[in-house]
């Protein structure tokens, strides 16, 4: 996967989820370890969260976890991975995930996922970074979200050329092929091209 190393992944922290989004979460962390990319997430052993790191880590993977200290009364964090890094705030967390990451994979999530994912698209917006975004709308998760995108753009509420920084796709492999063809930071190849 070229010139991706790292990819951050937002998503539930819940347990309560059905499983067939852990099913896929698992998947994801499997196909970082073959394809020997580290995990970049938010640091919690529940939820779709800790499938993903603890299949990352069960198939030889490297994972990095990063959470506020004030978590640690709602989530438990997952001592069990790489490096775990307990921060001061949200917002350190979200600075250190985005630093850490080339890409971003965007699982089934609440409030939380949804603050972290458009923070980083809105950074896309301003310029202040070039990195891939996927959503993998697992079971038509996501398929209100990308609802009101498509009616985000036709409202003219965002420009039209900022549909190229993120892609809806169904599954975790076509995630994979999706970042295989995105252009190198900083590369001149229209975005269009892997929209």
């Amino acid at each position: 996967m070229k010139q991706i190393e790292a990819i951050g992944v937002y998503c539930s922290s819940y347990d309560s989820v059905d499983d067939v989004y852990k099913r896929s979460a698992r998947e994801l962390g499997v196909t970082l370890a073959e394809h020997h990319i580290t995990l970049i997430y938010g640091g919690s052993n529940q939820g779709l969260m800790g499938e993903v790191a603890n299949a990352t880590m069960a198939h030889g993977g490297r994972v990095l976890g990063f959470t506020p200290e004030h978590l640690q009364e709602f989530e438990e964090p997952n001592w069990a991975i790489t490096e775990i890094h307990l921060v001061d705030t949200m917002h350190t967390r979200k600075r250190l995930m985005f630093e850490h990451s080339d890409a971003f994979i965007i699982l089934p999530g609440g409030f939380g996922t949804l603050d972290e994912t458009f923070e980083i698209i809105t950074w896309h917006q301003l310029e202040l970074h070039e990195k891939p975004i996927v959503f993998v709308n697992i079971n038509d998760y996501w398929t209100p979200l990308e609802e009101l995108t498509k009616n985000i753009f036709q409202q003219h509420f965002a420009k039209r050329e900022h549909e190229k920084f993120f892609k809806f796709v169904k599954t975790v492999p076509e995630a994979f092929q999706v970042l295989l063809k995105a252009p190198e930071p900083g590369a001149h190849e229209p975005m269009a091209e892997w929209v």
